[in-house]
């Protein structure tokens, strides 16, 4: 049987995704619109999904130690 613990690691780990994924398809069309900034704009896109990623972490180790 599923404990809630795996569920609660599986809700974060499908927040992150889609989290991530729309900050990808945000810097995408931000760099379609305006490719000179392209620099700057990968920077900040990598920096969001880093934190993302951060919480998805702290989320799941939250969830496995309180099952």
């Amino acid at each position: 049987m599923v404990g809630l613990a795996s569920i609660g690691a599986a809700i974060a780990v499908i927040g992150a995704a889609y989290g991530i994924g729309k900050i990808g398809a945000g810097a995408m069309d931000a760099i379609a619109r305006q490719p000179e900034a392209a620099g700057k704009i990968q920077m900040a896109m990598i920096i969001a999904a880093a934190l993302v990623e951060g919480v998805a972490l702290f989320a799941v180790v939250v969830a496995l130690l309180q099952g």
